[in-house]
């Protein structure tokens, strides 16, 4: 008996999960990037379809990587005070290497390199981590959490019925709430116009 132990299994092994976790995350992130008259062409970016449970196992394993590609990015921001803007192997260039203005640089830009390591070695696609880090990043810095979401589909699978599902990235195809005028407004409308009107027939 599964007591106390959290996640689905799906019917596989951790190693094959993992896998799946994996190249599942991997081509949701790269849809935001599809070309033009390649060959599996996404219908619209950002978007995948698969069954309710894959999506919601799938679903926080996305959103930490964009969390970690985050932190990392403005740690690559911070350390820019401290960059060079010669070019390599030049006179300015070594001095700069061989001053401690070089190991501040070093020491501000770690934590951004071992986020783009932690989110290679989840991803294992450098395609993905390149949109992770630039594309993602740039979308979603005023948003804190809740990237993507899940929106259940009404067809089910033949052969054991599981239901289908869409998981995509907010702000993409969000609903626009229409706002509408309040009677209050339109009363007040009326109410005005009234008084016009009862001068225009005293008047003739």
């Amino acid at each position: 008996m599964r007591h106390k132990i959290a996640g689905r299994t799906l019917n596989r092994t951790a190693s094959h999960r993992k896998a799946m976790f994996r190249n599942m995350a991997a081509s949701l992130i790269k849809t935001l990037r599809s070309e033009e008259g390649a060959e599996n062409n996404p219908e619209v970016p950002g978007r995948i379809t698969t069954t309710v449970p894959k999506a919601k196992e799938i679903r926080p394993f996305v959103e930490k990587l964009i969390t970690l590609a985050k932190k990392g990015v403005l740690t690559e921001k911070a350390a820019e005070q401290y960059a060079t803007k010669a070019a390599k192997d030049t006179a300015e260039w070594k001095a700069w290497r061989e001053s401690p203005t070089w190991s501040k640089w070093a020491q501000a830009r770690a934590p951004g390199i071992e986020a783009r390591r932690r989110a290679f070695a989840a991803l294992r696609d450098i395609v993905a981590v390149e949109i992770l880090f630039s594309d993602l990043v740039e979308r979603f810095a005023d948003r804190q959490g809740g990237y993507t979401r899940i929106l259940k589909l009404a067809k089910f699978r033949i052969g054991d019925a599981t239901r289908h599902a869409i998981l995509e990235f907010v702000g993409q195809n969000d609903r626009v709430k229409r706002v509408r005028a309040k009677k209050t407004d339109s009363l007040q409308v009326t109410a005005s116009k009234a008084p016009a009107a009862a001068e225009g027939t005293a008047s003739a």
